[in-house]
């Protein structure tokens, strides 16, 4: 397992509760913010939901 660089490349503002959650979730909160998290289901699945909003690169 790896891990995901996660950038937030759109705002949050105005958008629905539950995905301003899931950025929250994944330690997203300003407009540029990297965070990295465990390339696993749980994270995939959180990318998946607000992909229109995050950046996502892998590293090994």
């Amino acid at each position: 397992m790896g891990t995901l660089h996660i950038k937030l490349t759109k705002s949050l503002v105005g958008r629905k509760d539950s995905h301003i959650a899931t950025a929250h979730s994944l330690g997203l909160r300003k407009i540029g913010a990297v965070v990295s998290q465990p390339d696993n289901e749980a994270t995939r699945g959180k990318i998946a939901k607000i992909s229109y909003l995050v950046e996502v690169t892998e590293q090994a």
